[in-house]
């Protein structure tokens, strides 16, 4: 996303009524430019791929081709450039640890409110993942609680203390000002202590920082903010 520039999206849903709502209410915004809109997973691929946005509002449920699935096939091939914004409902909680892997940013409630769905495209779309609100924390929390545990990843070994202090705070759903306030350090001290982690543990964004300390026993689900 190139700075100053309106953030450019494409919505995909199968649901002609939603996908106008939402495509109408991005429009009123100065600084979002909606660049197509889809009704299928091969749609959204194809206008990610022709127009490149800088993120796209993906419904989970569509046919020839799934949310995940097309969320997956963006990312690829855009190396990562076009976000994905996953839109969802609670029954729909199976999915979203599959699409978190994908690489979807984070998740958007169809009965969201205006300010909320702005919130979550401008959050993604700076390549931030959608936490701060508990949705998504929450939906983890009920996934992971349904899979086998899992032994500690090797790789948390390689992280300080702080390090791992930090990693847990991202997957309690804290930005990087509350995390901040938090261990009394500034704000710029947190994005170097994420950045070293991001690396240490191959991680490509917070979404799946998430995954992985739930996985690996670092918080448990149902616990944090």
């Amino acid at each position: 996303m190139t700075p100053g520039e309106p953030i450019r999206a494409i919505v995909a849903d199968d649901q002609a009524v939603v996908r106008t709502g939402f495509v109408n209410l991005l429009s009123t915004q100065d600084d979002i430019d909606v660049v197509g809109e889809a009704a299928d997973g091969e749609q959204a691929v194809a206008l990610a791929l022709t127009h490149r946005p800088d993120i796209a509002l993906l419904d989970i449920r569509m046919p020839k081709l799934d949310g995940i699935q097309a969320a997956r096939t963006i990312l690829e091939e855009t190396d990562g450039a076009t976000k994905a914004l996953m839109l969802t409902t609670f029954d729909l909680d199976q999915y979203v640890f599959d699409a978190l892997a994908a690489g979807a940013g984070g998740f958007l409630l169809k009965d969201a409110t205006f300010p909320e769905l702005l919130h979550a495209v401008r959050v993604v779309a700076a390549g931030d993942a959608m936490l701060a609100p508990g949705i998504t924390r929450r939906l983890i929390a009920e996934f992971t609680a349904r899979r086998p545990a899992t032994a500690p990843k090797p790789l948390l070994d390689r992280l300080t203390a702080r390090e791992r202090e930090v990693l847990l705070l991202i997957a309690q759903g804290l930005s990087n000002a509350d995390i901040a306030a938090r261990l009394t350090i500034t704000d710029h001290t947190v994005k170097t202590h994420i950045n070293r982690l991001f690396t240490k543990l191959e991680l490509r964004d917070r979404a799946q920082a998430v995954i992985v300390a739930y996985e690996a026993g670092l918080v448990t689900p149902g616990e944090g903010g």
